[in-house]
């Protein structure tokens, strides 16, 4: 490699550390990685901010333009959307698209971070969300949006008339959190609870304490966990750890200068048994939030299961407090699940799922009315594909030749066209396959019979791309938390979207 193209490597190794690693621009200046450099390659000079600044804007440039090509290829997409508020009260609007692409894969791009200086309406979200569409020309691809519940963002989706799914992992939560409020003995548990995790979490002296007694019972040294308001499985995670820990809390606090007193054995019963019930929807919100694989097509046959673990777990509850909470989630998983069996975009990607297909629904009328749904979905795929102009008959067949297969060919026609009774019979065959194990990926299955079952592999391309939840955006501002920090809370909106899409695209 001669000096020159030494240089460029150098250049662009430096530029993907900034951008990988969310480092600031000003880093090219800081005294400690040019000495740093230096010693690692003396006869490198490293460029200058504004250099970096130019070779930042020409890469976006090129991975805009990759990723544009590749997302206008995709057949159908899904998007999800969420709000952001920097540091600096700024207001920022993110989407990422979710396709698959043709490789089987399913892929995820962030379209954008802007700015969103406009007030939180209906009509604002709608407006700029269809200019980033367009920007992208996506607008006739979008199968589905997925935000939170917001009500803006429920009237937003509306306004574009087009497919809307509330989060999963937002419905949840909000599920868990109203039924845990309901019980009065569980909030004042979890009060407790949470002043004793601040004591130990704000004393120096009660933290080395519960340390110390934790070593000499041969535990682990474990930190209490606070919960966080609007994170219900923060609870979980709080009431977890307190219960585990509650023989080394207990021999702490007894030893300490405070008025506090740990869980009683009678709250500490109640903290078991409540943690038995949400166990299945702690693991439920967890699974989904890392889920990196096809996971629209998993929230019907997931709330289907988190009904099944809440009757098997009945059977050990003798707390009353539990048993009121128990209760409480039954009824909104109930209720929940049977208005998630009734949104098509849900339903179809359920049945187009091999590894769920029918098994997935609760409600065996909600499956009937999902699997009609599909046949009809499937006849229009048909009806499209044999309603395109076919080739004509040779210019050089005689008049004869035309009459004589004239009344076989219209028979043959009046067979192929018959779309309804096509697709009830390609949606039984695949309906009648078995099921493939959980572990695989539908999208490889898909991948092999696309031959078999054309029309509904059509409809796959459309359904299966929708993710769970919002999660994808969420990620996108946890990264644009780190970029803007403290000492970066300056950074301009184009620059900071910039950073973003190569930090989540490269």
């Amino acid at each position: 490699m001669n000096t020159a193209s030494r240089k460029i490597a150098l250049d662009q190794a430096v530029l993907n550390f900034i951008i990988k690693d969310c480092q600031p621009l000003s880093i090219v200046e800081s005294e400690g990685f040019r000495e740093l450099v230096q010693v690692l390659e003396p006869s490198y000079v490293l460029p200058t901010r504004k250099t970096i600044k130019e070779l930042l804007a020409k890469k976006h440039a090129e991975e805009l333009e990759r990723v544009k090509m590749e997302v206008q290829q995709a057949v159908a997409v899904s998007i999800t959307a969420d709000l952001w508020t920097s540091l600096n009260m700024e207001a920022y609007l993110a989407l990422t698209c979710h396709y698959i692409n043709e490789n089987m894969q399913l892929c995820t791009s962030v379209l954008g971070v802007k700015h969103f200086p406009q007030s939180h309406t209906a009509d604002n979200l709608a407006q700029f969300k269809k200019g980033m569409m367009d920007d992208w020309a996506i607008t006739n691809k979008v199968r589905c949006l997925v935000t939170d519940a917001a009500p803006n963002m429920i009237a937003a989706t509306r306004t574009l008339q087009i497919r809307h799914s509330v989060c999963i992992a937002h419905k949840l939560n909000l599920l868990v959190k109203k039924s845990c409020d309901q019980i009065p003995e569980l909030s004042s548990i979890r009060e407790k609870s949470r002043q004793i995790v601040s004591f130990f979490r704000s004393s120096t002296t009660a933290k080395e304490k519960l340390a110390q007694v934790q070593q000499q019972m041969g535990r682990p040294v474990l930190k209490l966990i606070n919960e966080v308001p609007t994170r219900w499985n923060s609870t979980y995670q709080m009431l977890s750890r307190l219960h585990d820990e509650k023989e080394a809390v207990w021999v702490s606090l007894a030893s300490l200068p405070t008025d506090l007193t740990p869980l009683t054995v009678d709250e500490c019963d109640i903290v078991r048994e409540a943690l038995l019930v949400l166990a299945p929807f702690h693991q439920a919100t967890v699974e989904l939030s890392e889920e990196r694989r096809v996971s629209g097509s998993k929230v019907i046959p997931m709330m289907k299961m988190l009904y099944c673990a809440l009757e098997r777990n009945s059977l050990h509850l003798h707390t009353q407090a539990a048993t009121h909470l128990h209760d409480q989630l039954r009824r909104r998983v109930t209720d929940t699940a049977s208005n998630l069996e009734s949104l098509s975009v849900l339903t179809l990607s359920t049945l187009l799922d091999p590894r769920f297909k029918t098994l997935g629904f609760r409600s065996s009328s909600k499956c009937s009315e999902a699997v009609n749904r599909l046949k009809v979905e499937c006849a229009a795929v048909i009806a499209r594909t044999t309603s395109e102009p076919q080739p004509g008959p040779s210019s050089e067949q005689s008049p004869v030749q035309e009459n004589l297969w004239h009344r076989l060919d219209e028979e043959v026609g009046r067979q192929t066209n018959n779309a309804t009774a096509d697709s009830i019979i390609e949606v039984q065959r695949y309906l009648a396959e078995r099921n493939i194990p959980r572990s695989e990926d539908p999208l490889t299955y898909w991948g092999n019979r696309r031959t078999s079952y054309p029309n509904l592999f059509h409809l796959v391309l459309q359904f299966l791309c929708t993710p769970a939840s919002s999660v994808p955006c969420e990620r996108v501002f946890s990264k644009a938390g780190e970029i803007v920090s403290k000492k970066r809370n300056r950074l301009n909106a184009k620059t900071l979207n910039k950073l973003i899409f190569l930090n989540k695209n490269l």
